[in-house]
Protein backbone atom coordinates (compact mmCIF):
# COMPACT_ATOMS: atom_id res chain seq x y z
CA UNK A 1 0.00 0.00 0.00
CA UNK A 2 1.32 3.49 -0.88
CA UNK A 3 1.90 5.93 1.68
CA UNK A 4 -1.05 7.85 0.97
CA UNK A 5 -3.05 4.70 1.36
CA UNK A 6 -1.72 4.04 4.77
CA UNK A 7 -2.49 7.62 6.00
CA UNK A 8 -5.96 7.12 4.85
CA UNK A 9 -6.62 4.10 6.42
CA UNK A 10 -5.17 5.36 9.82
CA UNK A 11 -7.74 5.28 12.43
CA UNK A 12 -6.96 7.84 15.53
CA UNK A 13 -8.85 8.09 18.99
CA UNK A 14 -8.82 10.22 22.08
CA UNK A 15 -11.83 10.23 24.71
CA UNK A 16 -13.67 13.26 26.08
CA UNK A 17 -15.67 14.09 28.71
CA UNK A 18 -19.58 14.07 28.57
CA UNK A 19 -22.65 15.08 30.22
CA UNK A 20 -22.98 11.03 30.24
CA UNK A 21 -19.45 10.30 30.77
CA UNK A 22 -16.34 9.47 29.33
CA UNK A 23 -16.22 8.84 25.03
CA UNK A 24 -14.01 7.27 22.68
CA UNK A 25 -13.86 9.60 19.33
CA UNK A 26 -11.76 7.90 16.74
CA UNK A 27 -12.01 8.66 12.99
CA UNK A 28 -10.38 7.78 10.07
CA UNK A 29 -9.36 10.46 7.22
CA UNK A 30 -13.02 9.60 5.83
CA UNK A 31 -14.40 11.24 8.94
CA UNK A 32 -15.62 10.36 12.29
CA UNK A 33 -16.03 6.70 12.54
CA UNK A 34 -16.54 5.46 15.79
CA UNK A 35 -18.13 7.37 19.18
CA UNK A 36 -18.49 4.64 21.99
CA UNK A 37 -19.81 5.12 25.32
CA UNK A 38 -18.46 4.59 29.13
CA UNK A 39 -14.82 4.69 27.24
CA UNK A 40 -12.59 3.68 30.61
CA UNK A 41 -10.23 1.08 31.10
CA UNK A 42 -11.40 -2.21 29.52
CA UNK A 43 -14.50 -0.96 27.53
CA UNK A 44 -11.99 1.65 26.21
CA UNK A 45 -9.70 -0.76 25.25
CA UNK A 46 -12.29 -3.73 23.75
CA UNK A 47 -13.34 -0.72 21.51
CA UNK A 48 -9.78 -0.09 20.46
CA UNK A 49 -9.54 -3.55 19.69
CA UNK A 50 -12.33 -3.92 17.50
CA UNK A 51 -11.49 -0.93 15.77
CA UNK A 52 -7.69 -2.25 14.41
CA UNK A 53 -9.69 -5.35 13.50
CA UNK A 54 -12.08 -4.01 11.40
CA UNK A 55 -10.36 -0.83 10.12
CA UNK A 56 -6.72 -2.99 9.41
CA UNK A 57 -5.44 -0.57 11.14
CA UNK A 58 -3.61 0.00 14.98
CA UNK A 59 -5.61 3.17 16.43
CA UNK A 60 -3.52 5.76 17.35
CA UNK A 61 -4.43 8.32 20.69
CA UNK A 62 -4.19 11.85 18.85
CA UNK A 63 -6.29 14.26 21.32
CA UNK A 64 -4.88 17.33 18.99
CA UNK A 65 -6.54 15.66 15.65
CA UNK A 66 -8.56 18.57 14.00
CA UNK A 67 -11.41 16.40 13.45
CA UNK A 68 -11.82 15.02 16.82
CA UNK A 69 -11.30 18.31 18.50
CA UNK A 70 -13.98 19.51 16.20
CA UNK A 71 -15.83 16.90 17.14
CA UNK A 72 -15.03 17.63 20.97
CA UNK A 73 -15.84 20.77 20.57
CA UNK A 74 -19.29 20.23 19.01
CA UNK A 75 -20.39 17.35 21.63
CA UNK A 76 -19.36 19.86 24.37
CA UNK A 77 -22.07 22.50 22.62
CA UNK A 78 -24.68 19.89 22.28
CA UNK A 79 -24.38 18.58 26.36
CA UNK A 80 -24.63 21.94 26.85
CA UNK A 81 -27.77 22.41 25.17
CA UNK A 82 -26.09 25.01 22.25
CA UNK A 83 -26.25 22.93 19.55
CA UNK A 84 -29.24 20.68 17.95
CA UNK A 85 -27.19 19.17 15.11
CA UNK A 86 -23.34 17.76 14.13
CA UNK A 87 -21.95 19.03 11.12
CA UNK A 88 -18.73 16.25 10.87
CA UNK A 89 -17.91 14.49 8.40
CA UNK A 90 -18.67 10.37 9.04
CA UNK A 91 -17.09 7.56 7.80
CA UNK A 92 -19.79 4.48 7.61
CA UNK A 93 -17.15 1.83 6.81
CA UNK A 94 -18.55 0.33 10.24
CA UNK A 95 -21.86 -0.65 8.77
CA UNK A 96 -23.70 -1.53 5.44
CA UNK A 97 -26.89 -2.52 3.91
CA UNK A 98 -30.03 -2.38 5.60
CA UNK A 99 -28.31 -1.29 8.96
CA UNK A 100 -26.49 1.73 7.64
CA UNK A 101 -29.07 3.12 5.24
CA UNK A 102 -31.62 3.19 8.54
CA UNK A 103 -28.63 5.01 10.45
CA UNK A 104 -28.21 7.77 7.63
CA UNK A 105 -31.88 7.98 7.24
CA UNK A 106 -31.95 8.33 11.38
CA UNK A 107 -29.12 10.89 11.32
CA UNK A 108 -30.86 13.24 8.02
CA UNK A 109 -34.39 12.53 8.98
CA UNK A 110 -34.90 12.62 12.74
CA UNK A 111 -33.98 16.17 14.16
CA UNK A 112 -33.48 17.03 17.95
CA UNK A 113 -36.11 17.26 20.28
CA UNK A 114 -38.28 14.60 18.57
CA UNK A 115 -38.66 11.00 18.64
CA UNK A 116 -39.74 8.53 16.35
CA UNK A 117 -40.93 4.32 16.23
CA UNK A 118 -38.67 1.59 15.28
CA UNK A 119 -41.44 0.76 12.94
CA UNK A 120 -41.91 4.13 11.36
CA UNK A 121 -38.17 4.79 10.89
CA UNK A 122 -38.71 0.85 8.82
CA UNK A 123 -41.04 2.33 6.74
CA UNK A 124 -39.17 5.20 5.94
CA UNK A 125 -36.49 3.19 4.77
CA UNK A 126 -38.79 0.77 2.63
CA UNK A 127 -39.28 -2.01 5.03
CA UNK A 128 -42.39 -1.72 6.76
CA UNK A 129 -42.39 -4.47 10.04
CA UNK A 130 -39.09 -4.34 9.98
CA UNK A 131 -39.18 -3.15 13.43
CA UNK A 132 -36.65 -5.63 14.92
CA UNK A 133 -34.54 -5.12 11.77
CA UNK A 134 -34.36 -1.21 12.68
CA UNK A 135 -33.75 -2.22 16.52
CA UNK A 136 -30.63 -4.56 15.14
CA UNK A 137 -29.39 -1.75 13.45
CA UNK A 138 -29.34 0.52 16.39
CA UNK A 139 -27.92 -1.65 18.44
CA UNK A 140 -25.04 -1.81 16.19
CA UNK A 141 -25.13 2.09 15.54
CA UNK A 142 -20.85 2.97 15.63
CA UNK A 143 -21.74 6.61 15.97
CA UNK A 144 -24.12 6.94 18.36
CA UNK A 145 -25.06 10.69 19.97
CA UNK A 146 -24.09 11.99 16.58
CA UNK A 147 -26.10 9.59 15.01
CA UNK A 148 -28.81 9.86 17.15
CA UNK A 149 -30.12 6.30 18.42
CA UNK A 150 -31.35 7.42 21.41
CA UNK A 151 -34.43 9.16 19.64
CA UNK A 152 -35.87 5.72 18.57
CA UNK A 153 -38.46 4.39 20.87
CA UNK A 154 -40.83 1.94 21.08
CA UNK A 155 -44.53 2.76 19.39
CA UNK A 156 -46.10 2.59 22.25
CA UNK A 157 -44.14 4.64 24.38
CA UNK A 158 -41.53 2.71 26.02
CA UNK A 159 -38.18 3.78 25.97
CA UNK A 160 -37.11 1.09 23.86
CA UNK A 161 -33.05 -0.32 24.75
CA UNK A 162 -30.15 1.26 24.10
CA UNK A 163 -26.43 0.33 23.74
CA UNK A 164 -25.51 2.72 26.06
CA UNK A 165 -27.84 1.88 29.17
CA UNK A 166 -31.37 3.24 29.60
CA UNK A 167 -30.01 5.90 31.88
CA UNK A 168 -27.95 7.54 29.33
CA UNK A 169 -31.24 7.06 27.01
CA UNK A 170 -33.18 8.94 29.60
CA UNK A 171 -30.42 11.42 30.22
CA UNK A 172 -29.87 12.38 26.28
CA UNK A 173 -33.80 12.72 25.19
CA UNK A 174 -34.48 14.85 28.99
CA UNK A 175 -31.28 17.21 27.37
CA UNK A 176 -33.45 17.69 24.01
CA UNK A 177 -36.58 17.87 26.35
CA UNK A 178 -38.48 14.85 25.22
CA UNK A 179 -39.26 11.73 26.84
CA UNK A 180 -41.63 9.08 26.42
CA UNK A 181 -45.13 9.07 28.15
CA UNK A 182 -43.92 6.30 30.76
CA UNK A 183 -41.62 8.24 31.76
CA UNK A 184 -43.61 11.62 32.84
Amino acid sequence: MDSLGQYEQRVVWTVVDSGIGPLLLAATGEGLVNVVFHATGPVRDRALERLATRLGSEPVEVPGSPLLAEAARQLDAYFAGERHAFDLPLDWSLTAGFNREVLRELASGVPYGSVVGYGDLAGRVGQPGGAQAVGAAMGSNPLPVVVPCHRVVESDGGIGGFGGGLDTKRKLLALEGVLPEPLF
